[in-house]
């Protein structure tokens, strides 16, 4: 009969992502996370076979947040929706700075990237309907756009710059009505 888990998956993963947003991933260790419950790391393979599993529900829960951030900026209405997406991404880099860089700044040259089109759906049928372009047109527009607030958004994981919010919205703005000229032209 196995041992009896002394910690549950989610308190295991809420520990740990405590550490990471902390001390970043490299400061999530067993023995770390074993002071961090108060215990030895022995009881965290009792319900994860091993760190890797834990890193893996550490980066669903960081993603949970970020999707979490994106809704709320969304339904916030403080800009239209796609903008407001753009604006949620860099708000996220701002105040979630590891969880920022565990996403998307770690080295995923390893990993199988699959289709991320479905996920993107929403946005994309906002841009082909805000400007009458067809999905695989609006798909590189969103890349474009999404090349761009990622770079202000790495400024701010990185504490390279701290841009104020007005300023942010001006850029996205004019990126987007530039983006929105030549797609549009593109598209004729």
């Amino acid at each position: 009969m196995p041992p009896k888990a002394k910690f549950s998956k989610e308190e295991i993963t809420g520990a740990a992502l405590s550490i990471v947003r902390e001390k970043g991933m490299q400061g999530l260790t067993a023995r770390a996370l074993g002071a961090a419950l108060g215990s030895s790391s022995r009881p965290i393979f009792t319900t994860f076979r091993n760190m890797e599993e834990v890193s893996q529900a550490v980066i669903q829960a960081a993603n949970t947040i970020y999707q979490n951030f994106l809704n709320a900026e969304m339904k916030n209405s403080a800009y239209p929706p796609y903008k407001a997406s753009g604006m949620g991404y860099i708000r996220f880099a701002k105040e979630e700075r590891e969880l920022f860089k565990l996403l998307f700044m770690r080295d995923r040259s390893h990993e199988e990237l699959k289709e991320e089109r479905e996920q993107l759906k929403p946005l994309l049928d906002m841009i082909q309907k805000n400007m009458g372009i067809n999905e695989e047109a609006a798909y590189y527009f969103h890349l474009e756009m999404w090349i761009y607030v990622h770079g202000i958004a790495t400024m701010f994981a990185t504490s390279y710059l701290n841009l104020k919010e007005d300023f942010i919205s001006d850029v996205l703005t004019d990126a987007f009505e530039g983006l929105r000229v030549r797609w549009k032209q593109k598209n004729l």
